[in-house]
């Protein structure tokens, strides 16, 4: 892939790049600061652009993706930051990011993820639920139960490692329409469109915490089989 590095980490960026280049991937310019990103993404037309989200002053990256993705959304946008709150990534999800990939992992977790962005895909390894806040949600009624059968469950928990249709088709050794038709009813009873926003809500609420839930390593979704009439 060719990439925008903006953080105003120049070290950081710099040993990056190095250390990318040999794994496929190009940084064709470093930016400081989000408004230098979006210039230099005009310029370059990257295919994607890892964005931090904390910068010095009050800007934030948060606020440059919505730019990103109106003006070149043939880029990328991809969150590369030390922040895993879970609400701010939930608010950088919903803004319509291709990943969020956390800071502390190695170079060759960061470029597989990239990998997964590069082949269509969608990394969420930031977000990770509160499980005692979820439990309150829950019993203080602010969020309604979630009543999935043994199967449904099994489908959400490949839904979140980001298996397709035809893989999870094969290993749970069921027809696809039988499969399609797990996802139509987990997506109905989750009250979500598509396969990544029932992951999303998945995490937000500590399902996964339960046992028919755990998944492991980043979540990820296959982009193009994110879009419901593909369900």
């Amino acid at each position: 892939m060719q990439l925008v590095l903006c953080d105003d980490n120049l070290i950081l960026c710099e040993a990056l790049a190095v250390a990318l280049q040999p794994r496929g991937h190009t940084v064709l310019a470093i930016t400081t600061t989000p408004a230098d990103g979006i210039a230099a993404v005009a310029d370059l037309r990257p295919d994607a652009c890892l964005l931090d989200l904390r910068f010095p002053g009050q800007v934030t990256g948060l606020a440059a993706i919505p730019t990103l993705r109106k003006q070149h959304p043939r880029t990328a946008v991809v969150i590369l930051s030390g922040v895993t709150d879970p609400a701010i990534a939930m608010q950088v999800l919903e803004a319509g990011v291709a990943g969020f990939i956390r800071k502390d992992q190695n170079i060759t977790q960061i470029a597989e993820a990239l990998d997964v962005i590069d082949s269509g895909g969608l990394v969420l390894d930031a977000v990770r639920a509160n499980p005692a806040k979820s439990s309150m949600a829950r019993q203080t009624g602010e969020h309604p139960p979630y009543e999935l059968t043994a199967r449904e469950k099994e489908v959400l928990r490949r839904i979140t490692t980001g298996q397709g249709t035809a893989q999870m088709s094969r290993e749970m050794n069921i027809a696809t329409s039988t499969l399609r038709s797990y996802v139509k009813n987990v997506l109905f009873k989750l009250g979500a469109h598509t396969r990544l926003q029932a992951a999303a809500l998945a995490t937000r609420e500590g399902l996964l915490h339960d046992a028919s839930y755990v998944t492991r390593g980043p979540y990820a979704c296959t982009a193009g089989e994110s879009i419901p009439h593909q369900t």
